[in-house]
């Protein structure tokens, strides 16, 4: 299995419009984020957790040319808000799955109406072929992946398990029942903000107590803000198996 991560900054990304914070205008790459997505391949098969403003750069920056499904954690527009942008996917393929809770899926349907339009619809939409997920393990292909619930303060949000490799961002608590389903896992990744806690995302110290608990082989962080610091300096102080995720970073499980 092969991960990619499209996007590992906050949902302004890194630069902020208009900032001069000294991360903002660092020369590093590493220091440069779009929004938050990773892809995930096996096989011959490929699916995107989450596409943000960032979908289109993101898909032919990787060049993405084809996807198998779009995976959702959860509603707020920096993980949602380029869902137009699958139209060339559409175009070459038909229908889009996407996996998503009941109420996500409610709300793609506000957002995004024309998509989802059954009458009259407008020859140039694309189409998605919808995929209600629960909490309880479904079916990708030839493997099954296992929904981790948390919390984005009072927002219900999905993590996910593809096999030996767990993706949860935008989490600030995670029930113990939801961490015992990331036993055994090789490779974690997961939200860290900023050294301040937050009131929706684990900051640094937060993010480090779940790896602790979960105890994968290897760590990733992301959804990151400039306020965690310059990539390079803060990867230094983290423990030896923890790692700053960046932008067009892959990783093999």
């Amino acid at each position: 299995m092969k991960v990619t991560f499209l996007g590992t900054g906050t949902s302004q990304g890194i630069p902020v419009i208009g900032s001069d914070h000294p991360v903002c205008l660092s020369d590093n790459p590493k220091d440069k984020r779009l929004r938050v997505s990773v892809l995930v391949e096996w096989d011959e098969y490929t699916y995107v957790v989450d596409c943000g403003p960032d979908f289109r750069y993101q898909m032919l920056r990787a060049n993405v040319k084809r996807i198998d499904g779009i995976l959702f954690t959860h509603e707020h527009a920096d993980h949602t808000a380029g869902l137009d942008d699958i139209r060339p996917f559409f175009f070459n393929q038909g229908d889009i799955p996407i996996y998503a809770h009941a109420r996500v899926m409610k709300e793609l349907e506000r957002r995004f109406d024309y998509i989802f339009e059954t009458e009259n619809k407008y020859p140039g939409a694309p189409n998605v072929d919808q995929r209600i997920i629960e909490n309880k393990s479904f079916q990708l292909k030839n493997i099954q992946v296992t929904p981790i619930e948390g919390f984005h303060y009072k927002l219900q949000v999905f993590g996910f398990r593809f096999k030996d490799f767990a993706y949860l961002t935008d989490m600030k608590t995670v029930p113990d029942d939801e961490i015992e389903k990331l036993k055994g896992v090789k490779v974690l990744v997961v939200n860290a903000l900023r050294e301040e806690p937050h009131v929706s995302h684990f900051n640094l110290s937060e993010a480090l107590d779940f790896v602790d608990k979960v105890k994968p082989e290897r760590a990733y962080f992301t959804h990151i803000s400039a306020l965690l610091g310059f990539h390079d300096e803060v990867e230094k102080t983290l423990p030896k198996n923890v790692f700053l995720a960046y932008d067009n970073l892959e990783i093999v499980i």
